[in-house]
């Protein structure tokens, strides 16, 4: 039978960008708690880190923030493309096809082996992944794009570019949180996906396609998506103890972003992302969706299950209520998760970028020994 344990045990590389420690619930990007980056860092600064392994001084942060802004504008004609895709295309068929488009565009997007050019390519792509994302909840509606501005933090320039007006800074800073929790996180699938082009000596829109494409199944990249299906499902508070009765006490289904595959303890970037989603919650007026997120997670927890399991909310169960109470429709939250995670991702790429071709064996268990047969006599 195949072995489908996932290379659980399996070591492929030795990384400085981040550290989990499943069984004590702690994560830290380059030697930093991700507690104290989440509630004191801005995305910008957070990539700055994971390329250069230390923090931006003043003037460095304000230099990445106007080169991220400034090169965040995407061709006329990745806005034409986009607008002739059919209605109802996935936002990630749409945000993989738009980043394989833009190497076209890219002057040094066969250079393969310099990595401050690599560097420069993966500021750019930032910016420009931010704009796609815009641009593409707004062209889905029969809106015209709106263009970035230079002046502008990548989670303040999303929220303008999404509707034209100057972003609420409750809602910025529950983005910014957002986007430096899931930036990095160790040899996941759609990091390992994105080292693996990289080792073949391919170029890094490529290997950030590769990281799309895995980032796009629901195994990985999707739960928050189907965490908020259910909160919608549930409809309203005093839905939670039936429905879970129904539902979960009866086998048939599982909490979608209760649990992990690594944490077997708290997330410590779920209750980060809780503050963030009640203090939204509160300056929105939309505190419906939390209310039900937390009397799901506190009946589970209350449940033998759950507790014999030691089963938490992860980080993808209240990022669901942040995107959402940010006015995002459920097909844009794992285009949000890669706009996060191409920090990660051109980190791993940039360090992976000269090494060996990545070529694990596998263990045959098929037949032996059949004998061929000419075609007309089978």
């Amino acid at each position: 039978m195949t072995d489908r344990g996932g290379l659980e045990e399996a070591v492929v590389a030795d990384i400085t960008t981040s550290y989990i420690d499943g069984s004590t619930g702690e994560l830290i990007y380059c030697g930093y708690a991700i507690e104290d980056l989440a509630e004191t860092t801005s995305f910008e600064e957070i990539l700055f880190l994971l390329y250069n392994a230390r923090l931006p001084n003043q003037a460095e942060y304000e230099a990445l923030r106007a080169t991220v802004a400034q090169d965040a504008a995407i061709p006329a004609a990745v806005i034409q493309m986009m607008k002739s895709l059919p209605s109802g295309t996935p936002a990630m068929a749409v945000l993989r096809t738009a980043v394989s488009m833009l190497s076209a565009f890219e002057p040094d997007a066969e250079n393969l082996t310099d990595k401050d050019v690599a560097q420069a390519k993966a500021f750019r792509l930032t910016g420009q992944i931010t704009t796609i994302c815009a641009a593409w909840m707004r062209i889905a509606k029969g809106q015209a794009p709106i263009c970035p501005r230079p002046d502008l933090s990548v989670a303040e320039n999303f929220l303008y570019m999404t509707t034209g007006e100057e972003p609420d800074p409750t809602a910025c800073a529950a983005l910014n949180v957002y986007l430096v929790l899931l930036a990095e996180h160790g040899m996941n699938a759609s990091t390992f996906a994105s080292r693996v082009v990289t080792a073949t000596g391919s170029d890094l829109h490529s290997a950030i396609v590769a990281g799309i494409s895995a980032l796009k199944g629901p195994s990985h990249g999707g739960a928050n998506s189907e965490a908020m299906k259910m909160f919608v499902e549930i409809g309203e508070v005093e839905n939670v103890a039936p429905w879970f009765e129904k539902n979960v006490k009866s086998g048939k289904r599982r909490i979608m972003g209760i649990g992990h595959r690594v944490y077997k303890s708290n997330d410590p970037r779920a209750g980060i992302l809780r503050r963030h989603a009640e203090a939204l919650a509160e300056s929105s007026g939309k505190r419906k969706w939390f209310d039900i997120a937390v009397n799901l997670a506190e009946t589970a927890r209350a449940d033998d299950y759950f507790i014999q399991r030691n089963l938490y909310p992860n980080v993808d169960y209240y990022s669901a209520i942040v995107l959402y109470t940010l006015d995002l429709d459920i097909d844009m939250f794992t285009p949000l998760f890669a706009m996060s995670r191409i920090a990660g991702w051109s980190a791993h790429v940039i360090d992976q970028m000269g090494g060996r071709l990545i070529r694990p064996k596998a263990n045959y268990v098929g037949p032996r020994g059949l004998k061929w047969i000419p075609i007309s006599e089978r």
